[in-house]
């Protein structure tokens, strides 16, 4: 595929925050961007050329969104395989492809290909039945981490499991669907490592970012971390295999476990930009965002390395009315979503804050 130019129109599956900041980065380069979302007035479609309003997998919308643009990508990983496979099969350039996104739909299949390509992950146990959930218990220890096979994110789906004596209350818990039953990590903190690959087989890597979490939903990312070389070194190299070993173009977001003398663990993988690297829009020359844009065009990769140091702390809930005050610091960038209703734990925007280096 030769590089697209400016002026071409690309398609984006999801109307949310990232897709919104997928469209501003791709309009910044001259590219029009055409939204599918069935949500109408969405945010990203708010900034767009425009939004066809229909459900993810209807046909029809993805035929016209499919021939309207010359390549379509999408801005989370709930988006149904089978629509990514129609627009495809359909003739249309799509990125990262199906193999990304059902890998990362399937939290079994999700560790089983990381273990695979060498990335090593936390002892796990498939779960199709309260029978499965003791003998994983059995095997696995407790506290155990029960979680969804499929969808739940920012601590949803998922329930600790604390002694076999709770296996039937967390197998209710989680809906009695299939699930996966993690063992518990001793870790010292989690890192996270936004890397992207290009059509061209090109790979660049950000600095790592640390994360803190509250209630199950990150909170703050500090990036660059505080790291050594050999951790830095492992994130790299887990970040590349992943990527080579899915054939992927675009960003993805890698979640590590950080255990202590550059010993990583793959918590979670993102196949599209992540929120732990919104830090890089005030932080980096190339963000995540204008880099995914640039990888599923066919241009070549930008710079990653760092130029401050950024606090991005996410604004949850009615945390977005403090805008005036945030607008008023010297240190601070304000990111906001364009969201009408400021429900609890919502995400509504960010702040970044900006330090030397």
């Amino acid at each position: 595929m030769s590089p697209l130019p400016p002026g071409s129109t690309l398609g984006i599956l999801g109307g949310g925050q990232l897709g919104r900041m997928l469209s501003q980065a791709a309009s910044r380069l001259g590219f029009n961007v055409v939204i599918l979302d069935p949500e109408e007035n969405s945010p990203a479609g708010r900034v767009s050329q425009g939004q066809i309003v229909a459900a993810y997998d209807d046909p029809t919308a993805l035929m016209v969104l499919g021939q309207t643009c010359q390549a379509v990508t999408f801005e989370f990983e709930n988006v149904p395989a089978t629509s990514v496979e129609r627009l495809a099969q359909g003739g249309a350039v799509v990125a990262p492809g199906p193999k990304a996104l059902a890998v990362a739909q399937d939290r079994v299949d999700e560790k089983t290909f990381l273990t695979g390509v060498g990335a090593t992950t936390v002892d796990f146990v498939a779960v199709d039945s309260l029978d499965d959930l003791i003998a994983g218990l059995d095997w696995l220890g407790a506290p155990a981490l029960l979680k969804t096979r499929r969808e739940g994110y920012d601590g949803k789906g998922q329930v600790w499991v604390r002694s076999a004596a709770m296996a039937a209350d967390a197998w209710h818990a989680v809906g009695e669907r299939p699930a996966i039953l993690e063992a518990r990590a001793d870790f010292v903190r989690e890192l996270s490592v936004i890397a992207a690959r290009g059509r061209d087989g090109r790979i660049a890597v950000y600095p790592l970012g640390e994360n803190v979490h509250k209630g199950g939903v990150l909170k703050t990312t500090l990036a660059p971390a505080a790291v050594d070389t050999k951790t830095e070194r492992r994130a790299r190299a887990i970040a590349r295999a992943i990527l080579e070993g899915l054939d992927y173009v675009g960003v993805l977001g890698v979640e590590l476990f950080d255990l202590g003398g550059g010993r990583l663990l793959v918590n979670e993988i993102a196949p599209r930009v992540h929120n732990t690297g919104h830090w890089t829009q005030d932080g980096c020359v190339c963000d995540q965002f204008e880099q995914h844009i640039r990888a599923i065009a066919g241009w070549p990769l930008g710079p990653t390395t760092a130029h401050a140091r950024v606090e991005m702390t996410n604004l949850l809930g009615d945390e977005v009315e403090q805008w005036t005050k945030l607008s008023a610091r010297a240190d601070a960038r304000l990111h906001l979503y364009g969201k009408a209703e400021a429900r609890p734990g919502r995400k509504m925007g960010h702040v970044n804050r900006v330090k030397p280096l």
